[in-house]
């Protein structure tokens, strides 16, 4: 009766590995939609028509609380995975929950920094530049928000279900999702707002 059970656990395991790996390969795909866009941009960013440019638009001061905000919370979810290796099931939840609020802020400023340049006559049909920044960045903060929701899902399946091996999983890979996006932030905020501003 053990073996048997030690075979299914073995077995499921190995299923969880999969899926992990699978999630690799989401992650390649996703690399590939954030490269076509950065492309894109890169190809667009001079076309401004009659509207303004990014060293008109852009406000580092408020890009780089962002920033800070967002690299903030790549540190805790870290945290909320050295808590999944120390098996503490409410430091996870701690720590994901900061991390939640965190990525809340970060959405929240984007949102306002959107909603500033809009009213500044600065909308995504306003020229070719502001299509491709606001569809870049844009992207970006939809991924950080579905994030966002993931967590909160995965702080209900682990007050339901506990810390086991689905749990674990998917704590692993909704880390190595959110440190995708710190490392795409980083290059939004060096190519488009940096470079930008120059």
């Amino acid at each position: 009766m053990s073996a048997i059970t030690s075979q299914h656990d073995h077995h499921v395991e190995e299923l969880e590995s999969l899926k992990v790996m699978g999630f690799w390969i989401f992650l390649v795909t996703d690399c590939l939609i954030f490269g076509t866009l950065f492309a894109t941009y890169a190809v667009l960013v001079n076309h401004i028509a009659n509207g303004p440019s990014g060293k008109e638009i852009f406000e580092l001061s408020g890009v780089t609380w962002e920033t800070f905000i967002l690299l903030t919370s790549s540190f805790t979810s870290g945290l909320a995975m050295l808590a999944m290796h120390k098996g503490n099931k409410k430091q996870i939840i701690n720590w994901l929950i900061v991390t939640i609020l965190l990525g809340m802020s970060f959405v929240g400023l984007e949102v306002r920094e959107f909603a500033h340049m809009v009213d500044e006559g600065a909308s995504i049909s306003t020229s070719a530049f502001l299509t491709a920044f606001f569809t870049l960045v844009g992207t970006h903060g939809l991924h950080v928000s579905l994030g966002i929701l993931w967590m909160i899902g995965l702080i209900i399946q682990l007050l339901q279900r506990g810390l086991n091996v689905k749990t674990k999983r998917k704590l692993t890979v909704i880390g190595l999702y959110w440190h995708f996006l710190d490392v795409v932030w980083i290059f939004i905020f060096t190519i488009v707002y940096l470079m930008g501003v120059m």
